[in-house]
């Protein structure tokens, strides 16, 4: 359809652009009352580092301390590390429990450890970070009121057992006169912030003055407070929560009293809760970084108090905040990098074939160390050594162009890294006991082992046969042109008379590119002629480098037979509005070996991308989809999946691939269509002034004379150079006079009887479903057009008992809550960026016709494929 656009090719190259475009705005409106978050937090970030600039000859005291630590004290600090980590997903779980959800262990850990570390970077962010969810969480189908409802009452819990358990603590530390009644203003602050939260809740709860107020204010956001607070509270679950987020309490107690066993310094669990019961405190009130230098500064404080010496208490405090904050905080960080693993292993062999490369060269170019080589030439001939070092330096450059084709996914490309890999591992330990650079070489080696299976991409073989007898042939005519040239050389340019057998192989070194010792030149000539032979053999082997890497392209044609199999096939199994498209000139089929089934693809830069998923009954898709996926092994593609339905992801989670949500296509249910009412009166009246006009809207039935297709020609041409549109083809077609010629058209004609507007009705699988595909006017017709072209679409479906029509895909819309990164970039830049503002408007032009929206998806392998796949569905909708 017309209107139905690609999704996109540079979403994620503008993202950057959309960040940098908000930052700025940002600044734009600066001002003290709406930034006071970030100059507190810079505050505390000074404080922190006047203090430990100050501190800095204590500092550098406690590393011997540190050192000395007690090792079981510190597997007993890890511990307890991993007791409190779970305490914290136990309040979690206990918390989802207190309103009737069910959260499992797993999820409740990751929840805990993913909004720990992302409150470390947002302000107030042990409050702020209660409103992130992650994807674990939002696939467990709790709607987001009942994760805030939860969340509410983890934040709730965790202030109120701070008050719990630093109330008796500095009772306690009160009465043997210690100087720590200033944390009484602390616990103060808290109970009023506690106080004021129960308030307002029980307010909001019982209708009270608080609510109507918000209702007064915001009338829009008073429902969803209301829903918010609306819920019944086991106390029962709630109570256990209390309990797990009182052991957390007591975790951070037992983690500065095990700082003080492992450092053996002497314990005192008395000023051990203390200290703890400040440093929480702090990070309570603390805007930004949980404190990180201002709990520092507090704890030290406390603990000279109580009788330790400044080192010591900063001993104790870094030992402390790595049990505390800096383990949980490296725990966070890999539970988010978890999710991109496949993405990491995906990059991480040309990164480390790239390092190699790199390594190799400057490993090449210095001199090695004196005392290795020494110990080397006992064992190996000085001429293989400097053989070795020439190797690794052109070896290394192999690298790093090897290294760009990996990240294409070419199966001849792992294996020249690998076997340059295993060369840079020989060549190092043969050069000068290059260990350091050698163990780089094997761990790079190891990394493309394990990765093998991702590099399925063939290099043609029209290409290699035709490097390797080039290769072949240039080596033979080189050797034959050096075996000459040396044998006839005047004796003055290389002060030698050559034989034939050193011809021969001077020849061989030197076209070889490895280092020939005993060959030197004396004359300007000779230098040249070395030269000359070298830049042959740089050349060749460089060609022959290309060809075993140069990826094979598939053309392939699909018979007259195969499409009306696929046709027949159709038939019985078709179901969707884009079957259609399946059977277009663009596609290229796979049929089943075991089932009557086919599947519609195109190629493209390694991919193999299919429209929606196999055409066949619903109990073989699964199995037919694993065979087209071994069929895209054994051809070196990667299959990915467009436009697929959301009620068919099982079949493709069955295959553990991924998906992403591209738009939502609009469904128009005709019974409940209408143009009566308020809504409609725009829409009405645009009618009203295309008939006052003198414009017409009629229905034309196939097949169609050639002169009136030629009209519609004229009206498409004004369209695409007028409005700045392209032919798109693979889920929609192009203008072309054969197909229109059999299809029936709805056209808008002028007072003169000319087309100034059509629509195209195609054929719809889909039971009970009518739809089109090219909408297009000329630059004059009037603005309502678009609207009488669906109009008279709906009374053509009446006519022909259809109770819907397919509207087509809205692309990069219907994102409300995004499942991962992909998916918030194109929410993003749907949002921000003006290049994608149309796909606001063609959402706005399907809504006022639609019931239904749908879920279209992009399913693919793995992550690292959605870096190349904007470029690959570019490449397949151009004609």
């Amino acid at each position: 359809m017309s209107f139905m656009l690609s999704p996109a090719g540079y979403l994620y190259l503008t993202s950057m652009q959309t960040i940098i475009t908000k930052l700025v705005s940002r600044s734009k409106a600066f001002s003290p009352k709406a930034w006071w978050r970030e100059i507190m937090s810079l505050l505390i970030l000074l404080l922190a580092i006047v203090f430990f600039r100050s501190e800095r000859k204590e500092l550098h005291a406690i590393i011997p301390h540190l050192q000395q630590s007690s090792p079981f004290w510190v597997i007993a600090g890890l511990g307890v590390t991993f007791l409190c980590i779970l305490f914290q997903a136990g309040i979690y779980r206990q918390c989802f429990a207190a309103i009737s959800l069910s959260l499992q262990w797993g999820k409740a850990l990751v929840l805990f450890l993913k909004r720990n570390f992302i409150s470390i970077f947002l302000p107030a962010g042990s409050i702020s970070s209660l409103a992130y969810s992650p994807s674990q969480v939002r696939k467990a189908g709790f709607s987001k009121i009942q994760v805030h409802q939860a969340s509410g009452l983890f934040g709730f819990t965790g202030l109120l057992t701070v008050f719990l358990a630093g109330l008796p603590v500095v009772i306690f530390t009160i009465f043997p006169g210690r100087n720590l009644t200033h944390a009484w203003s602390g616990l103060a602050i808290l109970l009023l912030i506690l106080a004021l939260l129960f308030s307002a809740v029980r307010s909001i709860r019982n209708k009270g003055w608080l609510f109507h107020l918000v209702n007064r204010q915001f009338p829009s956001f008073s429902l969803t407070l209301d829903e918010l607070f609306a819920v019944n509270v086991n106390n029962y679950r709630l109570g256990e929560a209390i309990l797990f987020s009182l052991g957390v309490e007591l975790c951070g107690m037992f983690h500065v009293y095990i700082a003080m066993l492992a450092l053996g310094m002497p314990p005192s669990f008395g000023a051990a809760a203390a200290a703890y019961i400040i440093a929480v405190l702090m990070m309570v009130i603390s805007p930004f970084l949980k404190g990180l230098g201002f709990v520092e500064l507090s704890m030290v404080y406390v603990l000279e108090q109580a009788g330790y010496t400044t080192t010591q208490a900063l001993s104790i405090t870094v030992l402390f905040r790595v049990f505390e904050f800096w383990l949980p905080l490296l725990a966070g960080f890999i539970a988010f990098a978890w999710k991109g693993r496949k993405l990491f292993l995906r990059i991480a062999p040309a990164l480390f074939s790239f390092a190699l490369g790199f390594v190799n060269i400057i490993s090449a170019i210095t001199p090695p160390l004196h005392n290795r080589l020494r110990l080397l030439e006992e064992y190996l001939p000085l001429s293989t050594i400097h053989a070795s070092n020439l190797l690794i330096l052109f070896v290394g450059l192999g690298l790093l162009i090897t290294s760009a084709f990996l990240l294409r996914g070419l199966r001849s490309a792992w294996i020249i890294a690998l076997t340059l890999s295993a060369f840079s591992l020989l060549g190092h330990l043969s050069k000068a006991l290059d260990y350091e650079e050698a163990i780089v070489a094997a761990i790079t080696a190891v990394v493309l082992i394990a990765t093998a299976s991702q590099y399925r991409i063939h290099s043609s073989n029209k290409w290699m046969q035709a490097g390797l007898k080039t290769a072949v042939i240039s080596f033979l005519a080189v050797l034959l042109f050096g075996f000459i040239s040396f044998y006839f050389i005047d004796v003055r340019h290389f002060g030698i008379d050559f034989t034939w057998q050193q011809s021969l192989i001077h020849t061989f070194k030197i076209f070889l590119l490895v280092e020939d010792e005993s060959l030197h030149p004396v004359t300007r000539f000779g230098h040249e002629f070395i030269w000359l032979i070298r830049t042959l053999g740089f050349l060749t082997w460089g060609f022959l480098l290309f060809t075993l890497i140069k990826p094979t392209l598939h053309q392939q044609t699909v018979s007259y037979p195969s499409r009306e199999k696929a046709a027949l096939l159709l038939e019985a199994f078709g179901n969707s509005a884009m079957d259609y498209f399946k059977l277009y000139k663009d596609k290229l089929l796979f049929f089943s070996d075991v089932h009557e089934a086919f599947i519609a693809y195109k190629i493209t830069v390694g991919f193999a991308i299919v429209l929606e998923e196999p055409v066949c009954a619903e109990e073989h898709k699964t199995e037919v989809l694993r065979e087209f996926d071994h069929h895209c092994r054994k051809m070196g593609l990667k299959p990915a999946f467009y436009r697929v339905d959301e009620d068919s992801l099982p079949w493709f989670k069955q295959l553990k691939k991924q998906q992403l949500l591209i738009g939502q296509e609009a469904i128009l249910d005709i019974t409940r269509f209408s143009l009566e009412g308020k809504d409609k009166a725009s829409l009405r009246n645009g009618l009203n002034s295309l008939r006052k006009k003198g414009y017409s809207v009629n229905i034309h039935n196939a097949p169609h004379a050639e002169s009136f297709i030629l009209q519609l020609k004229q009206v498409s041409d004004d369209w695409l150079e007028h409005f700045g549109k392209e032919e798109l083809v693979f889920s929609q077609g192009m203008f072309d006079e054969k197909e229109l010629q059999q299809q029936d058209l709805i056209t808008i004609k002028d007072a003169e009887d000319k087309v100034v507007a059509f629509l195209n009705i195609i054929p719809d699988y889909a039971e009970d479903e009518c739809t089109y595909d090219l909408i297009r006017k000329t630059s004059l017709a009037p603005g309502a057009s678009m609207d009488a072209l669906i109009i008279k679409l709906i009374d053509y479906a009446k006519e022909h008992q259809k109770l819907f029509i397919n509207l087509g895909l809205a692309p990069m819309t219907g994102l409300e809550q995004p499942d991962n990164t992909a998916e918030q970039i194109i929410k993003l830049a749907a949002e921000r960026i003006k290049r994608f503002q149309h796909y606001k408007g063609l959402r706005e032009f399907k809504e006022k016709y639609a019931t239904l929206w749908e879920n279209k998806y992009l399913v693919y392998d793995v992550d690292f494929d959605l870096l190349q796949l904007p470029i690959a569905l570019n490449n397949i909708m151009k004609p």
